[in-house]
């Protein structure tokens, strides 16, 4: 059965011996790294994975007046690489046209499919933010360079990554300055 822009999945041709989690038919329909955010409280986290995944992770009416994440936020998104070289992160079909101007008629093909886990930075939530920790592969750690560092739930999350044992993962330096000599990737949220 195929669904409009997604990898055919013909159960009679398919040999499941040949399936591994980069298979086309696979990361079409399911993600299949997870990528937790974590850091201290008002740090980006969830502002970062609404820039990569277009999905808003804070969504309920508490979380929303209160500035906050309570509860642990999930979202996929897919990643591409045009044939012009680029990568793209979106939610699309899975080989859809390029969108970036001066590029419309490449075509984009999946790379990834990548799930976030949005975790919450709140000390009072750390049995929550466990629980996200649990599920992770790799994991993206916030600091807000207008403040000092480590701040409380940054220790506390790096803590929580070190018992679990996980070993990849990317910092990321935002809202000032960036310190000398540090590599600089750019990204927009």
């Amino acid at each position: 059965m195929s669904r409009k822009g997604l990898m055919e999945q013909d159960l009679s041709k398919l040999d499941v011996t040949k399936l591994h989690p980069l298979s086309a038919e696979i990361i079409s329909r399911q993600a299949t790294i997870n990528i937790g955010t974590i850091g201290h409280v008002a740090h980006g986290k969830s502002t970062l994975v609404k820039a990569i995944s277009g999905v808003q992770t804070v969504l309920f009416k508490n979380e929303l007046e209160r500035n906050i994440t309570i509860r642990l936020g999930y979202a996929n998104a897919k990643i591409y690489k045009s044939e012009d070289e680029r990568a793209h992160g979106s939610g699309k079909e899975d080989s859809p046209m390029c969108d970036v101007p001066g590029f419309e008629n490449c075509r984009m093909n999946l790379l990834r499919h990548v799930s976030f886990v949005d975790c919450l930075g709140h000390d009072i939530l750390m049995a929550t933010m466990l629980n996200g920790v649990a599920i992770m592969d790799g994991a993206l750690l916030l600091i807000a360079a207008n403040e000092g560092c480590p701040q409380p739930q940054t220790s506390e999350h790096l803590a929580a990554i070190e018992i679990m044992r996980l070993q990849h993962i990317i910092i990321l330096q935002h809202k000032g300055t960036v310190a000398g000599g540090a590599p600089v990737v750019p990204i927009s949220a």
